[in-house]
């Protein structure tokens, strides 16, 4: 191992001790990680959207919550921050012992890392100290326990010798899941995915191997939940998903179904909100979606699932290996500089990091601490596939040698509380890392008329799903919104954002006199929560191409009828559908079975009868 000579003896008696307190905080914490995700299925089949909401909005503040439970416990009984050197490594020693046959070593690990350098200094952050590498092997941990669940399950319908076709096997692949809630018809649902599963794979030939695999546990968030796995044929494995919904009868639905990697990402996006799901082995789970998805890291993938401590430990380990296998320089970041954050880049790296500035202009009257409440509000919230995740960091050291000049006067200049300079390391106290998108005023400028007009018609869509999940962005300039490689528009400034609910939104007023009419000023009474929707136009619509198109499609955001009739309705309680694909993937159902906003776009198309068997047939 790096670092200082790693000791062997195990000569202190408290040693022992203190590994175990620590693996009892963490088994504490993973003990009601679990319990909130179990519970997601009862919240969904009672339509308890609120429940549901607060549930991943509270599991998000638990890792923390038994972090510094852990750090005071450790203290009270042991005085850990005054512990020598070789005691530290004794006690790492005897976790790693104890991890030997634990069922999430890795999450473990992190969770030491947590408490540790929570209580001693930054210069202890060695290999001996922490593990900076994973220490015990996550592949192949099985639940040996005979009620236990496997981690997915295999079904193979047209096996030799069976009579269950597909239509059978995806019945009782639904049926598996136990949901204690009636579909409306699950038969007529069956039908809709084998004519899926016909559009998807064709006239194929079924090989001898022939199967369905799906992860144990459903996957919930929101207002739905997701039957998860892959079809695999001979050598070629598809991975498809399966929204459960309820209808407007509080029915359950089959919503539409996924396939590909390309569906599941979106489906998996870092835009979106964590899920809730109940796993015993979460390396497991990782591994399978790592199946479906192989260019989505692992780190992304941990963060999906709620793990987003494990994400973020993951994600480091990927930064430092990148920064040993590159040698370009961190540089002030392409585009209009921010007013309250700087931010910077390493071009070989597909992120930005952003640093709070220590003052700001005087049109921005905000602070530190408001600012990190704003980060905090979205990585809590239904990001509804519009905000992008932030991984936020403390004393994070880099190398000063990669820094170009210019960008370490820039953070020697607005952020001198955060820096510290050490030799050849510079230390941010404090920062945030994002997935770099392409900025949308950029975009636009080197758009072609149909990219510009896509990128605006998806602007006011991100704005719409805000909305819906109760956000009002604040500052609604196209460089705060960026375009991700699916092309998605995608809200990244979150300074000034509030809660929808929060604001009056209002009509300008009719000017009393001619001086008021012709006053380039302001001359209205503004409350600090005041927001003039009418007024959006000339900041967003310069462009006559870009105001064009908006106009046609998204002339409502100008209307604060449009802002005040959907704040009521959030008041009133009712949480919106925001659907994590596209609308048209729906299953179109016939007029009248009462299924939301959709009923009338809907269609009479039944694609298959009940006694289809497609599991006879080539798919």
């Amino acid at each position: 191992m790096a670092g200082s000579a790693f000791v062997t003896t195990l000569n202190d008696p408290r040693a022992f001790d203190i590994a175990q307190a620590l693996l009892d905080g963490f088994n504490r914490h993973y003990k009601l990680f679990r319990q909130t995700s179990a519970e997601a299925k009862q919240r969904f089949e009672m339509a308890d959207w609120h429940g549901q909401q607060r549930a991943q909005r509270e599991r998000i503040e638990f890792y923390d919550l038994r972090v510094d439970e852990a750090a005071e416990r450790l203290e009270n009984e042991f005085r850990a921050s005054s512990l020598s050197e070789e005691t530290w490594q004794q006690v790492k020693l005897y976790y790693i012992g104890l991890l030997i046959n634990h069922h999430q070593p890795e999450l473990a690990e992190t969770f030491f890392n947590s408490v540790t350098t929570k209580i001693l200094h930054r210069s202890y952050f060695r290999n001996d100290f922490i593990f900076v590498r994973p220490a015990v092997s996550t592949e192949y941990i099985e639940n040996e326990e005979p009620a236990s669940l496997p981690t997915y399950r295999a079904y193979y319908p047209s096996r030799p010798g069976s009579a269950e076709g597909l239509r059978e096997t995806l019945l009782r692949i639904v049926d598996n899941y136990q949901l204690q809630r009636e579909f409306e018809d699950l038969g007529r649902d069956i039908d809709y995915v084998l004519q899926a599963f016909r559009n998807q794979f064709g006239d194929v030939k079924l090989s001898a191997n022939f199967q369905i695999q799906v992860l144990a546990s459903l996957f919930f968030r929101n207002k739905g939940a997701y039957i998860v796995g892959k079809v695999i044929n001979g050598f070629r494995e598809t991975g498809f998903a399966l929204p459960v919904l309820h209808n407007s009868r509080e029915l359950l639905t089959i919503d539409t179904a996924l396939f590909g990697e390309d569906e599941l990402l979106l489906l998996f996006s870092f835009a979106r909100a964590y899920f809730l799901v109940d796993m015993e082995i979460p390396s497991a789970y990782v591994q399978f979606l790592r199946s479906l998805m192989p260019r989505k890291p692992r780190w992304e993938l941990y963060n999906a699932l709620g793990l987003q401590k494990q994400g973020k430990n993951q994600f480091y380990r990927d930064f430092l290996y990148h920064l040993r296998h590159s040698s370009d320089s961190f540089r002030i970041a392409p585009g209009i500089k921010g007013m309250v954050m700087l931010v910077f880049d390493l071009p070989s790296f597909p992120f930005v990091f952003k640093v709070i500035k220590d003052f700001y202009p005087p049109q921005k009257d905000t602070s530190r601490e408001l600012i990190q409440s704003k980060y905090q509000l979205v990585k809590t919230h239904d990001r509804v596939g519009r905000m992008a995740d932030s991984l936020e960091y403390s004393n994070v050291a880099f190398p000063r040698q990669r820094f170009e000049p210019e960008l370490i006067e820039e953070i020697r200049h607005f952020c001198p509380s955060l820096l510290e300079e050490e030799g050849d390391s510079l230390v941010l106290k404090h920062l945030y890392i994002e997935r770099r998108m392409i900025p949308l005023n950029i975009y636009l400028q080197e758009a072609t008329s149909e990219q510009m007009k896509h990128a605006v018609i998806e602007y006011g869509n991100a704005i719409k799903d805000l909305v819906a999940a109760n956000i009002f962005p604040g500052d609604m300039l196209w460089k705060n919104f960026g375009v991700t490689r699916h092309g998605k528009v995608v809200f990244y400034d979150y300074d000034e954002i509030e809660y929808l609910t929060d604001c009056n939104f209002r009509k300008v007023p009719e000017p009393r006199n001619e001086e008021e009419e012709m006053s380039g000023d302001v001359w209205y009474s503004v409350g600090p929560k005041d927001v003039f929707p009418e007024t959006f136009g000339p900041f967003l619509l310069g462009n006559p191409t870009v105001r064009e198109v908006f106009m046609q499609h998204h002339a409502e955001l100008l209307d604060p009828a449009f802002w005040q009739g959907r704040k009521d309705r959030i008041a009133g309680g009712y949480v919106h559908d925001v659907f994590p694909y596209d609308p048209h993937k729906r299953f179109r159902r016939p007029l009248g079975l009462g299924f939301g906003s959709l009923d009338a776009e809907a269609v009479s198309l039944h694609p298959a009868s009940a006694t289809t068997q497609l599991g006879h047939n080539p798919i």
